[in-house]
Protein backbone atom coordinates (compact mmCIF):
# COMPACT_ATOMS: atom_id res chain seq x y z
CA UNK A 1 0.00 0.00 0.00
CA UNK A 2 1.01 3.60 -0.49
CA UNK A 3 2.83 4.39 2.78
CA UNK A 4 1.59 7.98 2.65
CA UNK A 5 -1.96 6.76 3.38
CA UNK A 6 -0.94 6.18 6.99
CA UNK A 7 -0.20 9.91 7.32
CA UNK A 8 -3.79 10.95 6.66
CA UNK A 9 -5.88 12.14 9.58
CA UNK A 10 -9.53 11.22 9.99
CA UNK A 11 -11.78 13.51 7.96
CA UNK A 12 -13.66 16.09 10.10
CA UNK A 13 -17.03 14.39 9.68
CA UNK A 14 -15.60 11.01 10.68
CA UNK A 15 -14.19 12.68 13.79
CA UNK A 16 -17.61 14.18 14.43
CA UNK A 17 -19.24 10.76 14.08
CA UNK A 18 -16.79 9.38 16.64
CA UNK A 19 -17.46 12.32 18.98
CA UNK A 20 -21.21 11.61 18.87
CA UNK A 21 -20.87 7.80 19.00
CA UNK A 22 -21.95 7.46 22.63
CA UNK A 23 -24.20 10.53 22.76
CA UNK A 24 -27.96 10.21 22.51
CA UNK A 25 -29.61 13.30 20.99
CA UNK A 26 -32.82 14.79 22.33
CA UNK A 27 -35.42 12.73 20.45
CA UNK A 28 -38.18 15.22 21.30
CA UNK A 29 -36.67 17.62 18.77
CA UNK A 30 -36.23 17.03 15.05
CA UNK A 31 -32.55 16.76 14.06
CA UNK A 32 -31.05 19.84 12.40
CA UNK A 33 -27.56 19.73 10.95
CA UNK A 34 -25.41 22.82 10.50
CA UNK A 35 -22.36 20.61 10.23
CA UNK A 36 -21.80 19.91 6.54
CA UNK A 37 -21.46 22.65 3.92
CA UNK A 38 -23.81 20.93 1.51
CA UNK A 39 -26.06 23.41 -0.34
CA UNK A 40 -29.72 22.55 0.21
CA UNK A 41 -31.51 25.30 -1.65
CA UNK A 42 -33.57 24.11 -4.62
CA UNK A 43 -31.67 23.29 -7.81
CA UNK A 44 -32.80 25.74 -10.53
CA UNK A 45 -35.35 24.32 -12.97
CA UNK A 46 -33.34 25.38 -16.02
CA UNK A 47 -30.40 23.22 -14.91
CA UNK A 48 -32.60 20.20 -14.25
CA UNK A 49 -34.29 20.66 -17.62
CA UNK A 50 -30.94 20.83 -19.44
CA UNK A 51 -29.85 17.67 -17.62
CA UNK A 52 -33.03 15.82 -18.55
CA UNK A 53 -32.87 16.98 -22.16
CA UNK A 54 -29.32 15.67 -22.43
CA UNK A 55 -30.31 12.32 -20.92
CA UNK A 56 -33.13 11.95 -23.45
CA UNK A 57 -30.80 12.87 -26.30
CA UNK A 58 -27.50 11.22 -27.13
CA UNK A 59 -25.65 12.45 -24.06
CA UNK A 60 -24.59 8.99 -22.86
CA UNK A 61 -23.78 7.48 -26.22
CA UNK A 62 -20.04 8.14 -26.30
CA UNK A 63 -16.93 8.66 -24.22
CA UNK A 64 -16.43 12.31 -23.26
CA UNK A 65 -13.17 14.11 -23.95
CA UNK A 66 -11.11 14.98 -20.88
CA UNK A 67 -10.84 18.58 -22.05
CA UNK A 68 -14.63 18.82 -22.26
CA UNK A 69 -16.69 20.16 -25.13
CA UNK A 70 -15.58 23.48 -26.59
CA UNK A 71 -19.10 24.84 -26.02
CA UNK A 72 -18.70 24.28 -22.26
CA UNK A 73 -15.26 25.87 -22.17
CA UNK A 74 -16.62 28.83 -24.13
CA UNK A 75 -19.51 29.21 -21.68
CA UNK A 76 -17.00 29.24 -18.82
CA UNK A 77 -14.76 31.74 -20.61
CA UNK A 78 -17.75 34.01 -21.23
CA UNK A 79 -18.73 33.78 -17.55
CA UNK A 80 -15.20 34.78 -16.54
CA UNK A 81 -15.49 37.80 -18.81
CA UNK A 82 -18.86 38.85 -17.35
CA UNK A 83 -17.84 38.21 -13.73
CA UNK A 84 -14.23 39.39 -13.70
CA UNK A 85 -13.76 41.25 -17.02
CA UNK A 86 -11.17 38.67 -18.04
CA UNK A 87 -10.37 37.33 -21.50
CA UNK A 88 -9.17 33.74 -21.21
CA UNK A 89 -8.73 31.33 -24.11
CA UNK A 90 -11.36 28.61 -24.03
CA UNK A 91 -8.86 26.45 -25.92
CA UNK A 92 -5.82 26.72 -23.64
CA UNK A 93 -6.65 28.41 -20.33
CA UNK A 94 -9.91 26.76 -19.19
CA UNK A 95 -10.50 23.15 -18.14
CA UNK A 96 -13.75 21.58 -16.83
CA UNK A 97 -13.38 19.59 -13.60
CA UNK A 98 -15.56 17.18 -11.66
CA UNK A 99 -16.01 19.55 -8.74
CA UNK A 100 -13.25 21.58 -7.11
CA UNK A 101 -12.49 18.93 -4.49
CA UNK A 102 -11.15 16.26 -6.84
CA UNK A 103 -9.33 18.82 -8.96
CA UNK A 104 -7.56 20.52 -6.05
CA UNK A 105 -6.31 17.12 -4.95
CA UNK A 106 -5.27 16.03 -8.45
CA UNK A 107 -3.59 19.35 -9.20
CA UNK A 108 -1.15 18.79 -6.34
CA UNK A 109 -0.22 15.40 -7.79
CA UNK A 110 0.51 17.17 -11.09
CA UNK A 111 2.62 19.95 -9.62
CA UNK A 112 4.63 18.23 -6.89
CA UNK A 113 8.04 16.79 -7.80
CA UNK A 114 10.95 15.31 -5.85
CA UNK A 115 13.23 18.07 -4.62
CA UNK A 116 16.83 18.08 -5.88
CA UNK A 117 18.05 18.51 -2.30
CA UNK A 118 16.37 15.29 -1.21
CA UNK A 119 14.26 17.15 1.34
CA UNK A 120 10.50 16.83 1.08
CA UNK A 121 8.89 19.67 -0.86
CA UNK A 122 6.50 21.87 1.07
CA UNK A 123 2.87 22.69 0.36
CA UNK A 124 1.89 25.88 2.18
CA UNK A 125 -1.69 25.92 3.46
CA UNK A 126 -3.91 28.30 5.40
CA UNK A 127 -4.92 27.29 8.93
CA UNK A 128 -7.88 26.68 9.48
CA UNK A 129 -8.20 25.06 6.08
CA UNK A 130 -10.09 22.74 3.73
CA UNK A 131 -8.77 19.28 4.59
CA UNK A 132 -8.16 18.27 0.97
CA UNK A 133 -5.11 20.55 0.92
CA UNK A 134 -3.35 18.47 3.57
CA UNK A 135 -4.28 15.13 2.01
CA UNK A 136 -3.16 16.30 -1.42
CA UNK A 137 0.21 17.33 0.00
CA UNK A 138 0.81 14.13 1.93
CA UNK A 139 -0.22 11.76 -0.87
CA UNK A 140 1.91 13.78 -3.28
CA UNK A 141 4.97 13.04 -1.14
CA UNK A 142 5.18 16.57 0.26
CA UNK A 143 4.94 18.03 3.72
CA UNK A 144 2.16 20.52 4.55
CA UNK A 145 3.22 23.77 6.18
CA UNK A 146 0.44 25.62 7.99
CA UNK A 147 0.67 29.40 8.02
CA UNK A 148 -0.15 31.22 11.26
CA UNK A 149 -3.47 33.07 11.15
CA UNK A 150 -4.66 36.16 12.98
CA UNK A 151 -8.05 35.86 14.75
CA UNK A 152 -8.15 39.65 15.10
CA UNK A 153 -8.17 39.95 11.28
CA UNK A 154 -10.80 37.30 10.61
CA UNK A 155 -8.12 34.61 10.50
CA UNK A 156 -6.15 36.26 7.70
CA UNK A 157 -2.87 34.47 7.04
CA UNK A 158 0.31 35.96 8.47
CA UNK A 159 2.47 35.57 5.39
CA UNK A 160 5.24 37.65 6.97
CA UNK A 161 5.75 34.89 9.55
CA UNK A 162 6.83 32.42 6.83
CA UNK A 163 10.61 32.22 6.62
CA UNK A 164 12.73 32.39 3.47
CA UNK A 165 13.78 28.79 4.15
CA UNK A 166 10.16 27.63 4.02
CA UNK A 167 9.41 29.55 0.83
CA UNK A 168 12.55 28.13 -0.80
CA UNK A 169 11.21 24.57 -0.27
CA UNK A 170 7.65 25.43 -1.30
CA UNK A 171 6.34 23.99 -4.57
CA UNK A 172 2.64 24.70 -4.10
CA UNK A 173 0.59 27.24 -2.17
CA UNK A 174 -3.12 26.69 -1.50
CA UNK A 175 -5.18 29.80 -0.86
CA UNK A 176 -8.92 29.96 -0.24
CA UNK A 177 -10.76 33.22 -0.86
CA UNK A 178 -13.50 33.60 0.26
CA UNK A 179 -12.15 31.47 3.06
CA UNK A 180 -13.51 28.32 4.64
CA UNK A 181 -14.47 28.58 7.48
CA UNK A 182 -13.98 32.27 8.40
CA UNK A 183 -15.30 33.75 5.15
CA UNK A 184 -12.58 36.39 4.67
CA UNK A 185 -11.77 37.75 1.20
CA UNK A 186 -8.14 38.40 0.27
CA UNK A 187 -7.45 42.01 -0.77
CA UNK A 188 -5.33 43.04 -3.76
CA UNK A 189 -2.31 43.87 -1.58
CA UNK A 190 -2.23 40.30 -0.28
CA UNK A 191 -2.37 38.89 -3.80
CA UNK A 192 0.45 41.23 -4.82
CA UNK A 193 2.64 39.89 -2.02
CA UNK A 194 1.93 36.27 -2.96
CA UNK A 195 2.67 36.89 -6.64
CA UNK A 196 5.99 38.51 -5.71
CA UNK A 197 6.87 35.52 -3.52
CA UNK A 198 5.88 33.12 -6.32
CA UNK A 199 8.12 34.98 -8.75
CA UNK A 200 11.01 34.91 -6.29
CA UNK A 201 10.75 31.26 -5.27
CA UNK A 202 8.99 29.64 -8.23
CA UNK A 203 6.06 27.98 -6.46
CA UNK A 204 2.60 27.51 -7.98
CA UNK A 205 -0.54 29.08 -6.48
CA UNK A 206 -3.80 27.08 -6.43
CA UNK A 207 -6.65 29.45 -5.63
CA UNK A 208 -9.79 27.80 -4.22
CA UNK A 209 -12.71 30.15 -4.97
CA UNK A 210 -15.79 27.94 -4.67
CA UNK A 211 -17.62 30.43 -2.37
CA UNK A 212 -17.12 33.43 -4.65
CA UNK A 213 -20.78 33.93 -5.56
CA UNK A 214 -22.24 34.01 -2.04
CA UNK A 215 -21.28 37.32 -0.49
CA UNK A 216 -22.68 40.05 1.75
CA UNK A 217 -20.90 43.19 0.58
CA UNK A 218 -22.11 45.25 -2.36
CA UNK A 219 -18.85 44.51 -4.18
CA UNK A 220 -18.25 40.89 -5.24
CA UNK A 221 -15.13 39.16 -3.91
CA UNK A 222 -11.87 39.73 -5.74
CA UNK A 223 -10.71 36.60 -7.58
CA UNK A 224 -7.13 35.43 -8.02
CA UNK A 225 -7.17 35.74 -11.81
CA UNK A 226 -8.83 39.14 -11.49
CA UNK A 227 -6.12 40.27 -9.07
CA UNK A 228 -3.41 39.05 -11.44
CA UNK A 229 -4.93 40.97 -14.36
CA UNK A 230 -5.21 44.15 -12.28
CA UNK A 231 -1.52 43.81 -11.41
CA UNK A 232 -0.45 43.40 -15.04
CA UNK A 233 -0.03 39.62 -14.91
CA UNK A 234 -2.26 38.75 -17.86
CA UNK A 235 -0.39 35.52 -18.54
CA UNK A 236 -1.43 34.32 -15.01
CA UNK A 237 2.05 32.90 -14.47
CA UNK A 238 2.08 30.08 -11.89
CA UNK A 239 -1.58 30.69 -11.00
CA UNK A 240 -4.59 28.41 -11.44
CA UNK A 241 -7.99 29.22 -9.93
CA UNK A 242 -10.62 26.60 -9.11
CA UNK A 243 -14.35 27.07 -8.71
CA UNK A 244 -17.52 25.03 -8.72
CA UNK A 245 -21.21 25.12 -9.51
CA UNK A 246 -22.06 23.36 -6.23
CA UNK A 247 -22.51 26.47 -4.09
CA UNK A 248 -23.27 28.97 -6.87
CA UNK A 249 -26.04 26.92 -8.45
CA UNK A 250 -27.06 24.41 -5.73
CA UNK A 251 -25.92 21.33 -7.65
CA UNK A 252 -23.40 19.55 -5.37
CA UNK A 253 -24.50 16.20 -6.79
CA UNK A 254 -23.49 17.20 -10.32
CA UNK A 255 -19.80 17.49 -9.40
CA UNK A 256 -19.06 20.24 -11.89
CA UNK A 257 -16.67 23.15 -11.93
CA UNK A 258 -13.63 24.44 -13.75
CA UNK A 259 -10.06 25.57 -13.30
CA UNK A 260 -8.44 28.35 -15.30
CA UNK A 261 -5.22 30.29 -15.52
CA UNK A 262 -1.62 29.68 -16.61
CA UNK A 263 -1.87 27.90 -19.99
CA UNK A 264 1.32 25.91 -19.38
CA UNK A 265 -0.03 24.53 -16.11
CA UNK A 266 -3.44 23.82 -17.63
CA UNK A 267 -1.75 21.84 -20.43
CA UNK A 268 0.13 19.65 -17.95
CA UNK A 269 -2.95 19.23 -15.76
CA UNK A 270 -4.94 18.09 -18.80
CA UNK A 271 -2.25 15.50 -19.53
CA UNK A 272 -2.50 14.21 -15.95
CA UNK A 273 -6.29 14.10 -16.10
CA UNK A 274 -6.25 12.21 -19.39
CA UNK A 275 -4.51 9.32 -17.64
CA UNK A 276 -6.41 9.82 -14.39
CA UNK A 277 -9.75 9.33 -16.15
CA UNK A 278 -11.38 12.59 -15.09
CA UNK A 279 -13.63 13.37 -18.06
CA UNK A 280 -16.95 15.05 -17.25
CA UNK A 281 -20.14 13.30 -18.31
CA UNK A 282 -21.71 14.85 -21.43
CA UNK A 283 -24.99 15.11 -19.52
CA UNK A 284 -23.31 17.11 -16.75
CA UNK A 285 -21.60 19.25 -19.37
CA UNK A 286 -24.95 20.16 -20.92
CA UNK A 287 -26.43 21.09 -17.54
CA UNK A 288 -23.27 23.04 -16.68
CA UNK A 289 -23.54 25.13 -19.82
CA UNK A 290 -27.07 26.11 -18.79
CA UNK A 291 -25.83 27.01 -15.31
CA UNK A 292 -22.86 29.14 -16.41
CA UNK A 293 -25.01 30.96 -18.96
CA UNK A 294 -27.61 32.08 -16.42
CA UNK A 295 -27.14 34.60 -13.62
CA UNK A 296 -30.73 35.10 -12.46
CA UNK A 297 -30.73 31.97 -10.31
CA UNK A 298 -27.42 33.06 -8.76
CA UNK A 299 -28.91 36.41 -7.73
CA UNK A 300 -31.91 34.63 -6.22
CA UNK A 301 -29.66 32.19 -4.36
CA UNK A 302 -27.50 35.00 -2.97
CA UNK A 303 -30.61 36.84 -1.79
CA UNK A 304 -31.73 33.77 0.16
CA UNK A 305 -28.39 33.59 1.97
CA UNK A 306 -28.38 37.31 2.68
CA UNK A 307 -31.84 37.10 4.22
CA UNK A 308 -30.86 34.13 6.40
CA UNK A 309 -27.63 35.67 7.62
CA UNK A 310 -29.31 39.02 8.31
CA UNK A 311 -31.84 37.27 10.53
CA UNK A 312 -29.63 34.69 12.23
CA UNK A 313 -26.29 36.44 12.76
CA UNK A 314 -27.63 39.10 15.21
CA UNK A 315 -29.58 36.42 17.08
CA UNK A 316 -26.47 34.30 17.63
CA UNK A 317 -24.30 37.36 18.31
CA UNK A 318 -26.32 37.90 21.49
CA UNK A 319 -24.81 34.75 23.02
CA UNK A 320 -21.71 33.93 20.92
CA UNK A 321 -18.68 35.82 19.60
CA UNK A 322 -19.74 35.81 15.94
CA UNK A 323 -20.06 38.31 13.10
CA UNK A 324 -21.22 38.44 9.51
CA UNK A 325 -18.46 37.08 7.21
CA UNK A 326 -17.33 38.74 3.99
CA UNK A 327 -18.64 35.79 1.98
CA UNK A 328 -19.51 32.09 2.05
CA UNK A 329 -22.27 30.34 3.95
CA UNK A 330 -20.58 29.65 7.29
CA UNK A 331 -20.69 31.36 10.65
CA UNK A 332 -17.40 30.92 12.53
CA UNK A 333 -18.13 31.49 16.21
CA UNK A 334 -16.06 31.49 19.37
CA UNK A 335 -17.49 29.54 22.31
CA UNK A 336 -16.56 29.33 25.97
CA UNK A 337 -14.49 26.26 26.69
CA UNK A 338 -13.92 23.23 24.51
CA UNK A 339 -15.39 23.28 21.02
CA UNK A 340 -15.79 19.48 21.15
CA UNK A 341 -17.71 19.67 24.43
CA UNK A 342 -19.91 22.43 23.03
CA UNK A 343 -20.75 20.43 19.90
CA UNK A 344 -21.42 17.19 21.78
CA UNK A 345 -23.52 18.81 24.53
CA UNK A 346 -25.54 20.85 22.01
CA UNK A 347 -26.28 17.67 20.07
CA UNK A 348 -27.39 15.87 23.24
CA UNK A 349 -29.58 18.69 24.55
CA UNK A 350 -31.03 20.19 21.37
CA UNK A 351 -30.34 17.76 18.49
CA UNK A 352 -28.41 20.40 16.52
CA UNK A 353 -25.15 19.45 14.83
CA UNK A 354 -22.28 21.93 14.47
CA UNK A 355 -18.66 21.20 13.60
CA UNK A 356 -15.89 21.75 16.18
CA UNK A 357 -13.45 24.31 14.83
CA UNK A 358 -10.41 22.35 15.95
CA UNK A 359 -11.33 19.66 13.39
CA UNK A 360 -10.75 22.20 10.61
CA UNK A 361 -7.26 23.22 11.72
CA UNK A 362 -3.97 21.74 12.87
CA UNK A 363 -1.74 22.39 15.82
CA UNK A 364 0.96 24.68 14.40
CA UNK A 365 3.18 27.40 15.86
CA UNK A 366 2.09 26.38 19.35
CA UNK A 367 -1.69 26.37 19.01
CA UNK A 368 -4.71 25.15 17.06
CA UNK A 369 -6.45 28.25 15.65
CA UNK A 370 -9.78 26.43 15.42
CA UNK A 371 -9.86 25.45 19.09
CA UNK A 372 -12.67 27.09 21.02
CA UNK A 373 -14.67 27.76 17.85
CA UNK A 374 -17.50 26.12 15.94
CA UNK A 375 -18.49 26.25 12.29
CA UNK A 376 -22.16 26.54 11.42
CA UNK A 377 -23.25 25.96 7.82
CA UNK A 378 -26.44 27.93 7.12
CA UNK A 379 -27.30 25.83 4.09
CA UNK A 380 -30.80 24.63 4.95
CA UNK A 381 -34.02 26.55 4.36
CA UNK A 382 -34.48 29.71 6.43
CA UNK A 383 -37.02 28.29 8.89
CA UNK A 384 -34.80 25.32 9.73
CA UNK A 385 -31.72 27.52 10.22
CA UNK A 386 -33.71 29.91 12.40
CA UNK A 387 -34.98 27.07 14.57
CA UNK A 388 -31.43 25.77 14.95
CA UNK A 389 -30.22 29.24 15.94
CA UNK A 390 -32.98 29.60 18.52
CA UNK A 391 -32.02 26.25 20.04
CA UNK A 392 -28.35 27.31 20.16
CA UNK A 393 -29.32 30.53 21.95
CA UNK A 394 -31.32 28.56 24.51
CA UNK A 395 -28.44 26.09 24.95
CA UNK A 396 -25.86 28.81 25.56
CA UNK A 397 -28.13 30.64 28.00
CA UNK A 398 -28.70 27.45 29.97
CA UNK A 399 -24.99 26.63 29.88
CA UNK A 400 -23.85 30.06 30.96
CA UNK A 401 -26.76 31.75 32.74
CA UNK A 402 -26.43 35.50 33.23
Amino acid sequence: MNPHLSLLQAYPFERLRQLFATTKPNSALRPISLGIGEPRHDTPALIKQAYCDAIMGTGLAGYPATAGELTLREAISQWLQRRYQLHLSAQTQVLPINGSREALFAFAQTVLAPAASGAKPLVVCPNPFYQIYEGAALLGGAEPYFVASDPARNFAQDWASVSDEVWARTQLLFVCSPGNPAGAVMPLAEWKLLFELSDRYGFVIASDECYSEIYFRDEPPLGGLEAAAQLGRGDFKNLVSFTSLSKRSNVPGMRSGFCAGDAALIKQFLLYRTYHGSAMSPVVQSASIAAWNDETHVLDNRALYRQKFAQITPLLANVLDVALPDAGFYLWAAVNGSDEDFARDLYAAYNVTVLPGSYLAREAHGYNPGAGRIRMALVAQADECLEAAQRIVAFVQERSPV
